[in-house]
């Protein structure tokens, strides 16, 4: 199987000369005339996305000729117009990296005209067979976006539906633990993009993203519950140089600074940019305040455009990161001298060459280069923290070439394609139990913990008095430093090979769109596995209606996530206990089912939504270590997950614009369980059926945004509603009789939650100890009455939040032509709600979603 995949692969390199590929990215060009064919120097020609909000404004040379290049791929509608001549409008579609000729013919005007875009009703829908949401910087630049550390994350989140938001920049799509894939402008990246991984892409050096929520064509694999397809800012064309230096400042003493300059002709251009954050709440925080939470970050980015002719252009993408964070601390953990500190450095290089063969075909590669390292730096005493001290290196290194062929013909277009990528690890990992209670071997009279450091066995409890502790893990015990132990230490190194071929084909007829592709995946890492998926998907228009109908199918070969794969394939399950008990996470293989539709009510209202079931064989999530950024990969034997995802858009009218995202989902896990690093619940080491965190019954983001002229006063205002996701590892009734007792928890998590009995709140000096049955609250939890807790049909869960954003501002204060200012004021978290994203969850930890967070901007735009 591999050796076909290498023979084929290398076939379609070879046939450079004859084949096509793609980015993210196509062209306009064209030629205006006058009604007696005489072209008309400096017309202009406006490019509009009447869905994404996207505009490009250009003007004709000396030979009536006009080009307008990097235009996302989607529907556009075209106006061209000049003093004394009628305007002229048409329409097209991007959807290759090919250039598409549209030429027009003004007639003759007896005044002069005014050039103004407006599009149809039938340009507001998307008749794709594949449901997406196209963003762009036109709504990005004035969205108030709560993560400090990953606002792409938070971008994607508020503006997509069916996603519900966690912390440090982590989205849940669809029912999935960030089951994502980027391509950026072509490179395919599925490793984990929040930045407690790597250094995710900056928003700055984004033109626009399309967001694939339906099923994925065949040409994308790996993780494809959402599909990210970004498009980076090109000086292509940009005869005048054009940038920003923007800064802005706000609470927490969150400080930014960017710069972004493009520039070039007909023939090359170049982008550059660099930009930093540097914050007092870089990292989700376990408790409102922050806490022992500075961080900062640095991104540069430079993309080179070289287009010799028209029939060759070569693509050169740089990027390097660099991020700095202290891990925040619980108020005990500060109050013990923790200082845990994280890094990482990023890198990616990505070449590319598209060759226009014909006006029929194209041909276009992409090799690529990118790398994450990761360290993790305990406290100079490794007693100061608790209750374990932890330290990791880690590096993952992807090397990738992308390959593919197109051919366009009337309303048909085959795209055949293959990727090879090796992805080359590296996992240093070390930790010790510095807190005698966390693996307690016996409990005294009192129910204290015995903190006898001679006690190691639960066969010395009763010879001594005492009662033995039932969670207790023999296999910790060479780990606990305050029993004797050492350092658990771990040092690891393999290389994953991946091979990936796909055919599709897009085909129109009569009002149906059909999307039809079959792709295979050769995967040889820990363990190996191999996978043929087709993927189907069709749409229908209904004639004279404004209304689109979709379906689709696919099978998906999912692969383990790569982020401590070998140490977590390496301890096995119930703790580090050694190769033993060891099982190499593998493959998982997922069958989809998605149906929607798209209803268009005139240019005032377009509703889209899609209804989704996935059953999925060894589905996979991450398990995190003590609330830090360590997470380890951990796989269930099945899951099964349903739900759906709604967008309402109300185009711009007279100034306003709006749009609601909202989403429900079903995930239900089964396990056994395998992988992770330390005490995995051994509730779930069997075949139960219980929620994952991913599970949450409803959200939704609504966007209102008023703009009455492009330069001038704007204001926008956001509302964010969450039902709560499970808390999957919340205390609760192990019967059905007694009452949830929360009195068990340190005085710390007891504050955190607000926890109450008859009225009298818990505080870090005077935790509950006791409270009669039933009196006992808490405003963050919602967690099942006695008798009615099930972790599948009523788990514990967060409690629902409610929030409000807002931002005003005014784009070109001062009126000018060459420097416009725009300064802005955002606020995220209006009321300052005091909520959580999680609570003890074995997945994710404690976090407090932001408090009230104000910020100034200013940018000079040239």
């Amino acid at each position: 199987m591999k050796k076909l995949f290498l023979l084929v692969l290398s076939g379609i390199v070879l046939l450079a000369s004859y084949a096509y590929a793609q980015g993210t990215a196509g062209s306009i060009s064209g030629v205006v005339t006058d009604s007696t064919g005489a072209v008309i120097p400096n017309a202009i020609v406006t490019i509009t996305n009447p869905v994404s909000g996207h505009e490009q404004t250009t003007t004709t040379g000396n030979d009536g000729r006009y080009t307008v290049s990097n235009l996302p791929f989607g529907r556009y509608h075209v106006s061209a117009g000049s003093t004394g001549f009628q305007p002229s409008t048409g329409d097209v579609v991007v959807k290759s990296a090919a250039a598409l000729p549209l030429d027009f013919k003004l007639g003759v005007s007896a005044g002069n005209t005014v050039v103004t875009v407006e599009s149809d009703a039938e340009d507001l829908l998307s008749k794709d067979p594949v449901a997406a949401t196209q963003v762009d910087r036109s709504l990005y630049e004035k969205l108030p976006t709560e993560s400090t550390a990953a606002p792409l994350s938070s971008l994607i989140t508020l503006s997509t539906p069916g996603i519900a938001s966690d912390s440090n920049g982590l989205f849940h799509p669809m029912g999935e633990h960030a089951d994502t894939s980027y391509s950026i402008d072509g490179q395919p990246v599925s490793d984990q993009q929040s930045r407690v991984f790597g250094n995710q892409m900056s928003v700055n050096a984004i033109q626009s993203i399309n967001v694939i929520e339906g099923i994925a064509p065949a040409e994308y694999g790996d993780k494809a519950s959402l599909v990210v397809q970004t498009t980076t800012r090109s000086g292509l064309g940009q005869k005048k140089p054009t940038g920003t230096l923007g800064a802005s400042y706000g609470t927490f003493g969150s400080a930014t600074l960017n710069f972004a300059l493009g520039v070039g002709g007909d023939h090359f251009g170049n982008f550059f940019s660099l930009d930093g954050v540097n914050s007092g709440r870089y990292l989700d925080t376990p408790e409102f305040n922050p806490v022992h939470a500075h961080g900062n970050n640095q991104n540069f980015f430079d993309r080179f455009d070289y287009k010799p002719d028209d029939r060759n252009t070569l693509q050169l993408n740089l990027s390097a990161s660099r991020s700095w964070f202290q891990n925040p601390n619980q108020y005990d953990q500060q109050a013990a001298g923790q200082d845990q500190k994280g890094k990482i450095l990023s890198y990616n290089l990505s070449p590319s060459w598209t060759h226009v063969v014909n006006d029929h075909t194209l041909f276009s590669v992409n090799p690529y280069l990118r790398q994450d390292n990761f360290h993790y730096y305990p406290s100079a005493n490794p007693f100061n923290d608790t209750p374990a001290t932890l330290s990791q290196s880690r590096r993952l290194q992807n090397a990738g070439i992308k390959a593919d062929f197109s051919w366009t013909k009337g309303t048909n277009t085959l795209k055949v394609g293959g990727n090879f990528y090796h992805t080359f690890l590296h996992e240093g990992f070390s930790l010790g139990i510095t807190d005698p209670g966390y693996n307690a071997v016996c409990f005294d009279a009192n129910g204290d913990v015995v903190t006898d450091p001679t006690i190691t066995s639960t066969a010395q409890c009763a010879g001594n008095g005492y009662t033995v502790n039932d969670a207790f893990i023999p296999g910790a015990v060479a780990y606990d430093l305050t029993r004797g132990g050492s350092l658990y230490r771990f040092n690891g190194k393999t290389d994953i090979k991946q091979e990936a071929l796909y055919v599709q084909d897009a085909y129109n007829w009569k009002g149906v769109q059909l999307q039809l592709g079959v792709r295979a995946d050769n995967y040889n890492g820990l363990s190996r596995r191999s996978m043929v998926q087709p993927r189907l998907g069709m749409s229908y228009t209904v004639p004279k209606s404004n209304t689109v109908l979709r379906a689709g199918y696919g099978k998906l070969f999912l692969t383990p996530y790569n982020e401590n794969l070998i140490v977590s394939s390496s301890t096995g399950i119930g703790g580090l206990q050694g190769a033993s008990a060891a099982v190499p996470l593998k493959p998982a293989a997922r069958d989809q089912y998605n149906v929607g539709f798209e209803q268009g009510f005139g240019k005032l209202v377009v509703v889209s939504g899609e209804y989704f079931w996935k059953y999925t064989d060894r589905d996979f999530d991450f398990g995190v270590l003590f609330n830090t950024p360590l997470a380890f990969p951990i796989q269930w034997r099945k899951s099964k997950i349903d739900g759906f995802g709604i967008k309402i858009n109300v185009p711009q009218q007279h100034g306003v614009s709006a749009y609601s995202v909202l989403g429900h989902t079903r995930s239900r896990f089964f396990g056994p369980e395998t992988g992770g690093v330390l005490f995995n619940d051994p509730s779930v080491t069997d075949a139960t059926v219980f929620r994952i965190d991913h599970d949450q019954a409803f959200q939704q983001t609504t966007h209102l945004q008023w703009q009455p002229k492009k330069n001038g006063p704007w204001g926008g205002f956001t509302w964010r509603y969450e039902s709560g996701l499970v808390a999957g590892s919340a205390p609760f009734a192990t019967d059905t009789t007694t009452p949830v007792d929360l009195t068990g928890l340190t005085a710390d998590q007891q504050q955190q939650i607000a926890l109450s009995c008859g009225g009298v709140k818990a505080t870090l000096n005077a935790p509950l100890t006791s409270c009669a049955p039933n009196q006992l609250q808490s405003p963050l939890l919602s967690i099942p009455a006695p008798g009615t807790e099930d972790d599948d049909r009523n788990p514990p869960r967060i409690a629902p939040r409610t929030m409000f954003d807002a931002g005003l501002g005014w784009d070109n204060l001062f009126h000018k032509d060459r420097i416009k200012t725009n300064i802005s004021l955002t606020v995220v978290n209006l009321t300052n709600k005091y909520a959580l994203y999680n609570f003890l969850s074995t997945f994710s930890g404690t976090h407090f979603v932001s408090p009230r967070t104000v910020n100034g901007q200013v940018s000079f735009n040239f």
